[in-house]
């Protein structure tokens, strides 16, 4: 328990200092923000900050800080110190700087922000890697989202599409992703996130209070047993992939790019972009610490350890039978808040890079149409394949996880410019570059080649980054 606690204290005091510390380096100031000055009525919008900070929270807690922690835990109590470290040395000043730098550039999304920042190639490059990161994401939450949900509420077991429940509930959530990227953000994500976030903050706030009604066993962090994960994976890379939403996301900066069109003052940024990441990564590391729980004591059917079956073992466990349900479905809003942002979030990059002004509902359907076909082609493949979504979700936590490389390098060089500190965002983005490296060419579903040779391949493109990301300094200086 103690190290849990430590982790939260970690967590507490490094928002409290640092993130001030990072706020005074980018230097907000009393320009006029794009929810004022280009105010269209559909994605410049200007929003009160708590509100912001409310749908923001929503917006980039997907199911990755439960998924995640859950699967996470598996390395050990060192999770309850790795997830807040990462927190705020990583995922809150990459979610800053996605965010501020997008204000400061009229609300680009963050692949106008790579085109700005690291030029034409790296545009085109990640303009097709967030496009499938977002695609996926939505898919995997469509049936995320629905297969809790019969299960929860109609005692499904098999999720099966031709179950006609199962079906019913992908098709709703669908059409609800539809239309909230075609409504004005202050329309639905404006009137009802506020809401449904508290509804995620009381659900995640009940378990933790059932630590200490029901008792919860947590071990401490022990080095001599830094690594007890059970199928002996290794900490470099693969803790670091499989929890990002809590420690580091990319799929945070396309998140943090659409509140930036809705903040009404820049000093306003630290608290929804910073805070909430700090938020999510509490969160994160509640649902790790049930879930160790559950574990150590066996509760866990062995064939859904690590999924988002334990969600339902937790609650019942840590919250009155009459109350679970309302945990459960605080973590289903989780993926449909995020699924529809995800689709949102991928019209407005589309749309940005064929600089198609969205004030019309008919140029919004031009490009919603073609995404919905590519969800349905996927949800169809995904449902009638069996390790469709183990796969799935490693290429989406690739992507994720590399995305957030060019989001902390476009920082970088925006700080060279000014002539400030940009260590801040350059040494978590080469960080980042020897862990994706090192997962993509061990993973079967990169190069497959022994762990040894894959980090020696990372550490030799981290050295490569950091030549390109000289090069690129200099040339500001």
């Amino acid at each position: 328990m103690q190290t849990f606690i430590l982790g939260i204290l970690i967590l507490i005091l490094g928002y409290l200092t640092y993130s001030k510390f990072v706020e005074k380096i980018f230097s907000p100031d009393e320009r006029k923000t794009p929810a004022n000055e280009l105010n269209d009525g559909v994605d410049f919008v200007p929003m009160s900050k708590n509100r912001n900070a409310l749908i923001h929270l929503l917006n980039i807690a997907g199911m990755g800080p439960i998924i995640g922690a859950i699967q996470g835990i598996l390395f050990g109590p060192i999770a309850f110190l790795l997830i807040p470290i990462g927190c705020i040395f990583a995922g809150g000043v990459h979610d800053y700087f996605a965010g501020m730098l997008s204000m400061r550039n009229g609300g680009a999304q963050i692949t106008g922000l790579i085109e700005k920042y690291l030029g034409k190639t790296a545009f085109k490059i990640f303009m097709v890697i967030v496009s499938i990161m977002l695609l996926l994401l939505a898919t995997v939450f469509v049936y995320t989202a629905g297969d809790l949900f019969v299960e929860r509420f109609f005692g499904v077991k098999e999720f099966l599409i031709t179950n006609p429940i199962v079906l019913g509930s992908y098709i709703i959530i669908l059409l609800y992703f539809v239309i909230a990227t075609l409504f004005p953000i202050d329309k639905i994500i404006g009137k009802f996130y506020p809401i449904l976030g508290l509804m995620l903050i009381l659900g995640t706030g009940m378990v933790l209070v059932g630590f200490f009604i029901n008792g919860v066993n947590l071990q401490n962090f022990d080095i001599a047993h830094y690594n007890i994960h059970p199928n002996h994976l290794p900490l470099l890379p693969m803790f670091f992939m499989t929890v990002s939403c809590g420690l580091l996301s990319g799929f945070h900066s396309t998140q943090a790019t659409i509140i930036s069109r809705t903040v009404n003052e820049e000093k306003d940024g630290r608290r929804i972009f910073y805070g909430m990441m700090c938020l999510e990564s509490l969160i994160a590391m509640v649902w790790a610490a049930a879930a160790m729980d559950v574990y150590s004591l066996n509760q866990v059917p062995q064939n859904i350890i690590g999924t988002v079956n334990v969600v339902n073992i937790v609650a019942n466990k840590f919250v009155p039978l009459n109350l679970a349900f309302l945990v459960t479905l605080a973590i289903i809003i989780l993926p449909i808040t995020s699924g529809d942002t995800a689709l949102r979030g991928l019209r407005i990059t589309i749309a940005d890079a064929l600089k198609l002004e969205q004030k019309k509902i008919t140029n919004r359907l031009i490009i919603v149409i073609p995404i919905v076909i590519c969800v349905l082609s996927i949800l169809i493949w995904a449902k009638t394949n069996s390790n469709s979504f183990s796969l799935i979700w490693r290429y989406f936590t690739f992507f994720n996880q590399l995305i957030a490389i060019p989001t902390l390098c476009c920082a970088t060089v925006f700080l060279a410019q000014k002539g400030k500190n940009y260590f801040i965002t350059l040494i978590p983005a080469l960080f980042y570059v020897f862990i994706t490296m090192s997962f993509i060419f061990s993973e079967k579903i990169g190069f497959n080649l022994p762990l040894v040779w894959a980090e020696l391949v990372g550490g030799i493109l981290t050295i490569v980054a950091v030549i390109y990301m000289w090069i690129l300094i200099k040339k500001q200086n």
